[in-house]
This record gives structure tokens, C-alpha cells and sequence, in this order.
């Protein structure tokens, strides 16, 4: 067995960021900025009123003091003309301001009587102008790699940047093996259970930015195997599910060598998950996920999530962790890295009774996994763990 950091870093080895496709600025929501955007105008494109009000040359804005109201300036259609002394223009939130003002006065501020408007005597301080270009200027920079938000898509449009250059999204092949399971919706037989885990891992992979695959039911014998592999071959990764173990029927590892795979590892020091390898697959990577439900899922968090991350392009790095007090007391932990299904919440995190790997009733009631690191002491009410959000 090995660290589950040794581990993670032998996934990183076989992962090389994809290749980049462009696409409409439409569909590129989840997907990864794969080249830098530059803008091509400022933002605004001129000053522009913040407040709805009158346009003035600011030096003459003594309270009480007059002014001819001589046009309006509105959102797409401005003043065409220039504001001289003693003048002002009507003008509107998201306006031009025109030539020769450069303070907005707010309509609460001024009694107007037809065309001429008289200032309070105690003025908002203003000026109420957005200078052009104070949300960005013409060649901007926007950085990449990024995971591009609904927020990012928003200022990549108000960059006048109509399509985007994204990394491929990765194609994961998954395949759950083993006769024992069967599909949602068919009639499981009295020895037999229905596949779970490969519907976790695609929506988990989907999500992350990928798109899960999800291959036939490779039966225990070496030809359904052998057929799985080989429609496995045109994806990015491959992911297998279940039959990596020792057992007789375990046959993953096996099939997969006199197919040509170079295993990078195989068993880590962690649980739920210990019976977990890696390797290539005539060049393609390939994770062979543990068959029990949550070790399953609990390996996808912890290794699948962050090698579809490198393929992205966004970088080798594990998970995320965050720390939280314990809302309840915990026993010493064992030999292996222990990632326990939790909740957290605003008053800390709380370690869930039943930690079984073949309970996905559990895994779906828990929102983190607390991280226990090999043999590490009781711990108290109060005291900080590390955990992973899931």
C-alpha cells in the first residue's frame, strides 16, 4: 500500500491537459478558459451618469445657484451638443455625460420650475459620473485557465468577446463490473443488486466538467472484459468500477495487464478505498475505482475529481480542504487515512454513527468527509479537523 498523496501524485503523472476547441460565448458556461481573452472596448465607453439627475460643470455647483436646463442625455441616446456656463442637461442613470459637465446633481437635490432648475442647499457630494473605462479598458486582460462562472460569461459579453477558447471537455469511460449487478428498472435476480455507483460518478464527473460515459456491465469472465476495454479505448480516461480486488472473480487487474496496461500502483493506504489502481491502458489513463458503493464515491472526490482537473488544465492539486470544530467527540484513528462521512454546519461538523462502505443511505445524508490522518489520537468536542465538502 502507499499514501494516498504518493498515490494522487502517480495519477497526476498520467494526465496531460487536452487539447482546446472554440466555442459560442452561449455554451461555454462550466466549461474552462483555455486561452486568454482580451477586451476590445473600455467599459464604460464613455463617462456615464451613475444617478438620474442634471449634468453640470461641477465648478458651479454652489447651493442655490440657477441653471437652464438645454437638453437630455438617456441610456442609448445622448446629448448631442456641449454644456456651457449657467447650462445643464436631464440626464439618466447609464447616460452620457456630455462635453463640458463633469458633475451629475441627483433630481432629489434640485426644484425645477420648466426650464430652469434651482440647486438645494445641501448637495449629495457626487460627482455621480463613471468614468470611461473604469470597469475595464480596451486590452484587458481576462486570465486563463479558469472554470468560467455565470459571472465570468457576463463581463467575457460585456468584453465584446463572442467565442471562447476552452480545453475539450474529457470523455470518461466508465465501467462497472462484476455479475452480480443490473440496471435500474430490470428485475435483479436473488443473488444480485442494482448498479449504483456508476450514476454517482457520472453526475460527479459531468459536473466537475467532464462528460461520464457509461459503458455495458462487464460481466466476471475475460471476453466481457476484454469487449469493455476495447470501447473504453477512444475516451480520455478510463474508470473502472468494482472487480480490482484479490478474489477469484476479481478479474480487472488481470484482463487489463495481458491487454497491454502499465500499472502505476495498486492498493493505498486509505479507507473507504484501500483496493484502488492506476495505470495506463494502451495509452490511455485508467483508475480502477473499489466496488463498494460509498469507497467508490469517496475515491471519485478524492482521486477522479482532481485528475479531471489536470486534464482541464487547471492544475495538479488535491481537493480542497477546509477545517471545522467537532460538534461531538471522535475515537483514535487506525493505520490508513480515514475519510468519514460528516456534516457540517454553521456550529461545526459532526462524524455520522455508521461509517460502512456499502452504506450509500449514509453518504447521502453527510455533506463532508472529515480526514483522519494515519493514527491520529481521540479527538474532543471543540477540537479542529480537516474535511473535504462534498
Amino acid at each position: 500500500m502507499i499514501p494516498v498523496e504518493q498515490a494522487l501524485a502517480h495519477v497526476f503523472d498520467l494526465m496531460t491537459p487536452l487539447g482546446t476547441e472554440i466555442v459560442p460565448l452561449a455554451q461555454a458556461a462550466g466549461r474552462v478558459l483555455a486561452q486568454p481573452a482580451t477586451a476590445t472596448r473600455n467599459q464604460p465607453p464613455f463617462p456615464a451618469s451613475a444617478m438620474d439627475g442634471y449634468a453640470l460643470n461641477g465648478v458651479e455647483a454652489d447651493p442655490e445657484s440657477q441653471f437652464k436646463v438645454i437638453g437630455e442625455s438617456a441610456a442609448g441616446h445622448g446629448f448631442d451638443g456641449r454644456v456651457g456656463a449657467g447650462q445643464c442637461v436631464r440626464i439618466f442613470t447609464g447616460a452620457p455625460v456630455p462635453d463640458g459637465a463633469n458633475r451629475v446633481i441627483i433630481q432629489e437635490d434640485v426644484d425645477r420650475q420648466g426650464d430652469l432648475i434651482t440647486l438645494h442647499r445641501d448637495l449629495s457630494p457626487g460627482p455621480h459620473v463613471r468614468p470611461a473605462g473604469d470597469d475595464f479598458a480596451d486590452g484587458d486582460s481576462f486570465a486563463a485557465p479558469r472554470l468560467l462562472t455565470p459571472t465570468d460569461l457576463a463581463l467575457l459579453a460585456a468584453l465584446n468577446i463572442p467565442e471562447v477558447t476552452v480545453t475539450r471537455k474529457p470523455s470518461v469511460a466508465l465501467i462497472a463490473t462484476g455479475d452480480e449487478l443490473v440496471m435500474p428498472g430490470e428485475t435483479p435476480g436473488p443473488d444480485q443488486i442494482i448498479a449504483s455507483n456508476s450514476f454517482g460518478l457520472k453526475a460527479m464527473i459531468d459536473a466537475a466538467g467532464g462528460e461520464g460515459r457509461m459503458l455495458p456491465i462487464a460481466r466476471d469472465n475475460v471476453d466481457s472484459l476484454r469487449t469493455a476495454f476495447d470501447l473504453a479505448l477512444d475516451a480520455d480516461l478510463i474508470v473502472t468500477i468494482g472487480g480490482a480486488s484479490v478474489g477469484d472473480h476479481d478479474l480487472v487487474g488481470t484482463v487489463a495487464a495481458d491487454m497491454g496496461m502499465e500499472q502505476s500502483f495498486y492498493k493505498v493506504a486509505m479507507r473507504p478505498g484501500k483496493p484502488l489502481m492506476a495505470g495506463t491502458l494502451n495509452g490511455v489513463p485508467m483508475i480502477g475505482l473499489p466496488g463498494n458503493p460509498v469507497s467508490s464515491m469517496v475515491c471519485g472526490h478524492v482521486f477522479l475529481i482532481p485528475a479531471l482537473r489536470a486534464l482541464l488544465g487547471l492544475g495538479a492539486a488535491p481537493a480542497p480542504r477546509h477545517s471545522a470544530k467537532l460538534t461531538a467527540p471522535i475515537a483514535a484513528n487506525g493505520p490508513r487515512e480515514h475519510y468519514m462521512r460528516a456534516k457540517h454546519g454553521p456550529d461545526g461538523i459532526a462524524v455520522l454513527t455508521r461509517q460502512d462502505s456499502a452504506l450509500l443511505s449514509v453518504l447521502s445524508q453527510a455533506n463532508a468527509l472529515v480526514v483522519r490522518p494515519v493514527s491520529d489520537g481521540p479527538r474532543k468536542v471543540g477540537e479542529e479537523v480537516e474535511f473535504l465538502p462534498i
